[in-house]
């Protein structure tokens, strides 16, 4: 997939102070075609500092898994792979060459950064946060056999591969459905040590307050119980899409690995 043209899909809510240089960030990596805010229907200048930083603006109902999927069905007819990331300025945009890579290489399908893998600063992540990672990581590879360690947002997959998995969650779940449906349908995947900072402005939707972590943890809970006692079908469905795809290419290769140039 060398040439591949990439999209970045950035959902945001209430991201004012570090939207712009999180725009300005990914596009500093010289590797985005366009890059896609997604005012989540913030009451701030989000919309206003994002378009000014060089982002595309499209709008969607409150909601982490509406965003990103409004995202996607306003990337460009062209893009071939699709790297998501926060707005919030915790995730770290020039690590996107290393997720991408392995796309553009045709190695991987799906390629998943791990923050608690990673330098991470301190306080960037609260004991909630890694617990959940770990946790959902074990039950995934009970399930499917692949080893996740961590539900981070900065990530980047094949547009094709994507638009097989069939994603629904329109909340908090959304990165661990689409672990889940990755794994389920044999995409080839890889998980890759990045690192993660405080955010650089606004409030946690997730960790900031008690509240909002108990409300996602049970939108991820859900998610997980509701896409792992999905119908048989809809799995074997999905894995002859996918085997459709692997015949092309290299054996799957999946979970917690390293390649050369990391």
């Amino acid at each position: 997939m060398a040439g591949a043209l990439i999209s970045v899909v950035i959902p945001a809510l209430n991201e004012e102070e570090p939207i712009a240089e999180v725009v300005r960030a990914c596009a500093a990596t010289g590797l985005p075609n366009e890059t896609i805010v997604i005012d989540n229907e913030s009451t701030d200048r989000t919309a206003e500092r994002a378009r000014a930083a060089g982002a595309r603006i499209v709008n969607a109902p409150r909601g982490y898994g509406r965003a990103c999927a409004a995202g996607v069905a306003a990337l460009a007819p062209e893009t071939e792979i699709v790297v998501f990331l926060d707005g919030d300025g915790s995730d770290c945009p020039e690590f996107m060459e290393r997720l991408v890579r392995p796309i553009l290489d045709d190695t991987y399908d799906f390629v998943i950064g791990s923050r608690t893998r990673g330098q991470r600063e301190r306080g960037s992540m609260n004991f909630q946060q890694r617990f959940a990672g770990r946790l959902a990581g074990l039950l995934m590879r009970l399930i499917y056999g692949v080893r996740y360690t961590d539900m981070c947002p900065f990530r980047a997959i094949r547009r094709d591969a994507l638009a097989r998995l069939g994603m629904r969650e329109e909340t908090y779940g959304w990165n661990l459905e689409m672990q889940m449906r990755a794994a389920r349908a044999g995409l080839r995947i890889l998980e890759l040590p990045v690192d993660h900072r405080c955010r650089t402005g606004g409030e946690s939707k997730v960790s900031g307050n008690l509240r909002g972590s108990f409300i996602a943890g049970l939108r991820i809970l859900a998610t997980l119980f509701r896409v792992a006692i999905e119908p048989a079908k809809d799995a074997s469905s999905s894995s002859r899409e996918s085997g459709k795809q692997r015949s092309r290419s290299a054996p799957p290769r999946r979970g917690k690995e390293s390649p050369p140039w990391s």
